[in-house]
């Protein structure tokens, strides 16, 4: 099975955008053992709100573009990982095991990747 980790930092915290030295090397280490374990599909990091956009549709209305960053956020994704598990409980124990690197307030969210085989067939 597939999950998707998205790390949420505070948006207003320097450490969420400029790691330390200590820390690159903490997760370099930790991503290279994931990936030589097959654990590890791919993980990035993102840039703050102030180089995204929002993009919106509501039902019956036109899409919207907002330009960031995003008055509304003080939480916002940092990066992401995509990983392989065999159950929910494995990618939950990854996810403790990737949020002890930081040395700061962090929350993962696991999401299991919906695959093919999961969708409804048509009879």
């Amino acid at each position: 099975m597939r999950f998707l980790m998205m790390h949420r930092v505070d948006e207003h915290d320097p450490k969420s955008w400029n790691p330390s030295q200590e820390f690159i090397g903490k997760m370099g280490g930790f991503i290279q053992e994931a990936a030589e374990k097959g654990i590890l599909i791919t993980a990035e990091g993102v840039h703050p709100t102030e180089k995204g956009a929002l993009v919106r549709k509501a039902r019956g209305a036109a899409v919207r573009v907002t330009d960031g960053p995003f008055a509304e956020a003080k939480e916002v994704i940092g990066g992401f990982a995509l990983i392989n598990a065999a159950d929910r409980a494995e990618a939950v124990a990854f996810a403790e095991r990737y949020v002890e690197l930081f040395d700061q307030d962090i929350e993962v969210e696991v999401r299991q990747v919906v695959e093919f085989e999961d969708l409804p067939t048509q009879d």
